[in-house]
This record gives structure tokens, C-alpha cells and sequence, in this order.
């Protein structure tokens, strides 16, 4: 089957009308700051397997985005790790000084970043104007110089430098994030 993408560079310039008000509202905050980006339209891709066809075709990694929560569910996570690292909430639970972390249920993901299961981004935090959601970032993920995330939707995936992320885009939306070293399996 063959992947039939679109490629902008900014924003989508052709399809807006069908487009949500949280994904256009990402591309809105991000030419706010000032951040160059390229875009690309494509089929759905909800799994890290359908994230295969974005990373070739916009020459980036696509990292694991995980929504977290303490057992209470009043602590929120949102952790960024390589794709193809297994994640272990044990060495992460250490690192947080958090007895159990599980998966954030749909209801908090939309709540808190306005994105549904499948689409889960760092972008979403332009919508966490609480700061109730903290972003945790593995270490492997420190050489990284661009990646593709969704903009909150995963019909689209935008590619942007990490550097980008953490200097110009959390500290406008008033979110920190933390390093961690998750060890593999």
C-alpha cells in the first residue's frame, strides 16, 4: 500500500476547512513563536508502526509519546522516549518518586491537552495552561536535533528541532520538562 503524504513547509496551505480547532490552533502558537516547521498531511497514523511511513518520508525520528498518571490520577505525565525503546514504569516511577504509574485514560488526555488516544504530542501542552501535565524526556533522546510529532491530531505530523521545543515552545506555554534515563530491557 502506498503512503500518499503532502508536504508544507509551515502550515498546511491547502485543507484548513477540515482541519480542527486544535490542530490549527498548533500551527497558530508555533508561527506565534517564531518556530520554522514542515508539515505533512497524511493517512492516519495512530501506532508507532503507521509512524514508520512519517519518519521516511520526512527523513526525522518519531518518538513514543506516552500520557501518564499517578494511581490517584492527580499527577499527569507526558513522556517522550525513542521509538523503539521499551518503556519499564518501574525505572521511570524511581526516577518521579511515584509509587505506580499506568495510562492516562482518554477523558484527562482531551481535558488537559485537547488530543485523543493516537495523536499524543508535546503539542498538546500549548493547551495545559494549568501546567497540570509534566513532560518528562528520556536522555537518548538529548542528541536529537529535529523529530515529527502530531499537532494534536494524527493526520498530520509536523517536524521541528528539539532545541526549538524546549526553548522556545514549553517555556511560552509555562511548562518545564525533566531528563530521564529510562534503561532498556
Amino acid at each position: 500500500m502506498e503512503f500518499e503524504s503532502k508536504k508544507f513547509v509551515g502550515r498546511p496551505t491547502e485543507g484548513n476547512e477540515l482541519r480542527g480547532d486544535a490542530e490549527l490552533g498548533v500551527y497558530d502558537f508555533l508561527d506565534a513563536q517564531g518556530v520554522d516547521y514542515i508539515t505533512l498531511c497524511h493517512p492516519a497514523a495512530a501506532t508507532m508502526e503507521e509512524c514508520e511511513a512519517v519518519r521516511k518520508a520526512v527523513d526525522a525520528p518519531v518518538f513514543k509519546n506516552l500520557f501518564l498518571t499517578n494511581r490517584q490520577q492527580t499527577d499527569f505525565y507526558l513522556l517522550m522516549i525513542p521509538a523503539d525503546k521499551p518503556f519499564k514504569t518501574k525505572y521511570l516511577s524511581l526516577q518521579l518518586g511515584c509509587a505506580r504509574l499506568s495510562f492516562a485514560d482518554a477523558e484527562h488526555m482531551e481535558k488537559y491537552l485537547r488530543i485523543k488516544p493516537g495523536a499524543v504530542s508535546p503539542m498538546g501542552l500549548i493547551y495545559d495552561r494549568e501546567q497540570k501535565v509534566r513532560l518528562i524526556i528520556d536522555e537518548d533522546l538529548r542528541r536529537c536535533v529535529t523529530y515529527a510529532c502530531h499537532p494534536c491530531v494524527n493526520t498530520s505530523s509536523i517536524v521541528l528541532q528539539l532545541s526549538d521545543l524546549l526553548e522556545k515552545i514549553l517555556p511560552a506555554t509555562g511548562h518545564s520538562h525533566t531528563w530521564v534515563n529510562l534503561m532498556p530491557s
